[in-house]
């Protein structure tokens, strides 16, 4: 049986970090023309209703409590090694496998465990294989279209603070995130005894030793950035695998449905759920999805400075060729580069680029655009055919795995937290 946990109470509705400014930014000439044409074109008003934006504010002082309870009295005195082993078998065979399993890991269990009402597994995997089907090109989307959140504090100070993103650490923890997409959407990934329900968990127990490390440091500001590691900032995280793609990877030629695009924010949610995100508030539908973005976009306070840009530069150089290569790779490993710049550039706004002062790469910034015509073919005929869908998925999952082999040389997800502060 789930015990209580004994956490604070959540915020009031109403409650927000001080650089949650949509109220103030709403009514700028800017966000009020881009409301005005949006509800012509897409006839539905882009802004919720205040008790929608009211809990996403709050959210932002929402956390974990089951998986901080394992870490707090559980990982804490056992320590990290003998705490970790309880959790693999667990994962594996289910708490009760755990000899005289603590109650904090029963509980999170019994959790994990517990379908949630919402949960339909046919979405889930059929999210998953939408999912699949962008290959590699979603891990690039998703870099690049995570930039634009280091404008604010509440990422950026986060990622700087943990080291996580900076200098040679960046390109392994991309890769390593990229690891986490390709297992959480293989077919069954997320079925219990699953790899990607285990690297799930591992991600979120993961978490909370971050988020622990920054509430204390000195740097961190609760009142003006909200938790680390926010149900606020989690949610936004899962947006951006799923309704983001459906609708922005159309400019390269597929052609996911509407149905599919909801399958997709289905499989995500359920990753989230594993994952320990409880929003408020989860978009609905297509229109509530963009309703969020809407609501991120005007709320920024674009506050982070240095600390912003730095991390920008740092991706752009993540994938740059290492010194020592002979010439035959090093060539190969530019182009490589040069490429992964081009979608960057082309996925993020105007200007973005001189006021990170990241290299532009020129016209190769329109390169996704010239498998169009091709892609575009394919997706019909899959569209239209279960046979060359499922070969679809089969050519999807090869390609992204063997992008993964080349840019990864070899090395193995670790899902370690870091063992100290960059500062």
């Amino acid at each position: 049986m789930l015990e209580q946990t004994k956490v604070s109470e959540p915020p009031p509705i109403g409650k927000r970090p001080s650089e949650f400014r949509y109220w103030e930014n709403l009514e700028k000439p800017v966000v009020r023309t881009v409301r005005k044409i949006a509800e012509r074109v897409l006839h539905f008003d882009l802004a919720p209703s205040e008790q929608r934006v009211n809990e996403f504010a709050a959210s932002y002082f929402d956390a974990d409590p089951l998986a901080e309870a394992f870490v707090r009295d559980v990982v804490e005195p056992l320590g990290y090694e003998a705490a970790r082993s309880m959790l693999d078998i667990a994962l594996a065979h289910g708490a009760d496998a755990v000899p005289n399993a603590p109650q904090a890991l029963r509980n999170l269990f019994a959790d994990l465990d517990s379908d949630p009402e919402w949960l339909d597994w046919q979405q889930v995997e059929l999210g998953a294989k939408v999912f699949r089907r962008y290959g590699s090109s979603v891990f690039r989307f998703a870099g690049a279209i995570t930039l634009q959140s280091y404008a604010e504090n509440s990422v950026a100070k986060a990622l700087i603070l943990a080291g996580g993103y900076e200098g040679a650490t960046t390109r392994n923890r991309f890769l390593e995130t990229a690891s986490f997409w390709i297992d959480v959407s293989e077919p069954s990934a997320l079925r219990p005894g699953s790899k990607g329900r285990s690297t799930s968990m591992r991600v979120r127990i993961m978490h909370v030793f971050v988020r622990r490390r920054l509430s204390e440091h000195a740097e961190w500001d609760e009142s003006a950035w909200g938790t680390p590691i926010s149900q606020g900032d989690s949610v936004l995280t899962l947006m951006g695998g799923s309704a983001v793609p459906g609708l922005a990877m159309q400019a390269l030629g597929f052609r996911p449905s509407k149905t599919e695009i909801l399958a997709m924010m289905h499989f995500w949610r359920y990753v989230g759920h594993i994952m320990g995100v409880r929003p408020r508030w989860y978009p609905a539908n297509i229109e509530e999805a963009i309703q969020l973005l809407f609501v991120n976009f005007v709320k920024g306070a674009k506050q982070s400075g240095e600390d912003g840009k730095r991390l920008c530069q740092s991706f752009a150089q993540a994938f740059e060729p290492p010194k020592g290569l002979p010439l035959r790779k090093r060539l190969g490993a530019n182009v490589q580069h040069r490429l992964h710049m081009g979608y960057t550039q082309f996925f993020s706004p105007p200007r973005f680029f001189g006021a990170n002062e990241m290299p532009g790469v020129g016209l190769l910034s329109l390169y996704p655009l010239l498998g169009f015509p091709l892609l575009f073919g394919a997706e019909t005929l899959r569209r239209n055919s279960s046979m060359l869908d499922k070969l679809a998925d089969r050519v999807a999952r090869k390609e992204r795995k063997r992008w993964f082999d080349r840019q990864n040389a070899g090395r193995n997800a670790s899902y370690k937290p870091a063992t100290k502060l960059s500062r």
